[in-house]
């Protein structure tokens, strides 16, 4: 029998640890794969090299018994030392002292037991360290969402790609359209689990989860920080000056509001509750005014600037 080196033909050395002859196999068998590599005539048998390497050495059992005894680890496997005939060896020197499993004696069973690990103990040792079942790996994804959605909850479906074992023992991505519920008042940043939307198990394992990243797009009126909401509002220096009820928008509708006389470029008036819910406490939107002057583009314009002007003389505006 040819003898055929595992490891090198998986490129990992003798020491290589399971995660890295994992990552050696995924890597060789995309490259490798009949369906991917059509220029390489010998694709196919180093595809079913890697495989039979890979089965060996990720097994903990073959890869200890390859390791001792090379290609010649399958040697007793299949053997039954209670299916032998021992009596042949009743007069042989040397097994005076063994009976054929009547009592007085050793126990030829456990005596190959011993040497071959068959019979029924090493059926249950092969069956012990049989591969055990992996939960699959999790799998994150980001999407972005509109704020009007963010505050009022929404349904949308959304495609992403989820690894898939093919028949090759190799793995590929695959699309997947999933239909996801927002909840009202979803923040930036903030994660939905989807339980058992993830990579698929191993050996019988539990699926991973799905983790979908919200990402809030930018608006042209809000800009968000946190659960706030925060609002620019011009206002003009004569509502400024004498105060003024005006109309401002909100992720829930337009409200009246109150600006009291007096008011200044940038100071904040507070609406409670209307940025984004919450079962615990609701965000606030904050609006910031911001007094916008008329340019005087007539001569009555410029008059009534010019009559302002002489009203307010002693006011002064700069204290330098």
């Amino acid at each position: 029998m040819e003898f055929k080196d595992y490891y090198k033909i998986l490129g990992v050395e003798k020491s290589a640890s399971t995660d890295e002859i994992k990552r050696a196999y995924r890597k060789l068998a995309r490259k490798y794969h009949p369906d991917v590599n059509k220029e390489d005539p010998n694709a196919e048998t180093k595809f079913k090299e890697i495989n039979e390497a890979s089965q060996v050495l990720l097994d903990p059992e073959k890869r200890k018994a390859y390791d001792q005894m090379g290609m010649n680890w399958k040697a007793g496997q299949q053997f039954n030392p209670n299916d032998f005939d021992f009596s042949q060896f009743k007069d042989f020197h040397g097994f005076q002292g063994f009976q054929e499993n009547t009592g007085g004696g050793q126990d030829f069973g456990d005596f190959f037991e011993s040497l071959f690990g068959g019979g029924r103990r090493g059926s249950q040792r092969q069956h012990r360290y049989q591969p055990r079942p992996q939960q699959g790996e999790d799998v994150h994804v980001s999407m972005s969402l509109d704020l009007y959605d963010a505050f009022h909850g929404a349904e949308k479906s959304i495609q992403v790609k989820v690894p898939e074992a093919t028949p090759y023992g190799d793995w590929h991505e695959v699309p997947k359209t999933l239909k996801i519920k927002i909840p009202a008042g979803i923040t930036e940043g903030q994660q939905i689990r989807l339980t058992g939307q993830g990579s698929p198990g191993v050996n019988g394992g539990q699926p991973g989860d799905l983790y979908l990243k919200i990402h809030l797009m930018p608006h042209e009126l809000y800009r968000v920080e946190g659960k706030d909401i925060y609002l620019t509002v011009p206002i003009t220096p004569w509502e400024a000056a004498l105060g003024a009820s005006i109309t401002v928008p909100t992720l829930g509708g337009q409200v009246n509001v109150k600006v009291a006389s007096g008011a200044k470029t940038g100071q904040k008036l507070r609406l409670k509750d209307k940025g984004l819910p919450s079962k615990t406490e609701a965000g606030s939107q904050y609006l910031v005014l911001e007094i916008q002057t008329p340019k005087a583009e007539t001569d009555e314009q410029k008059s009534a600037y010019e009559a302002l002007a002489k009203q307010f003389e002693g006011f002064k505006v700069r204290a330098f």
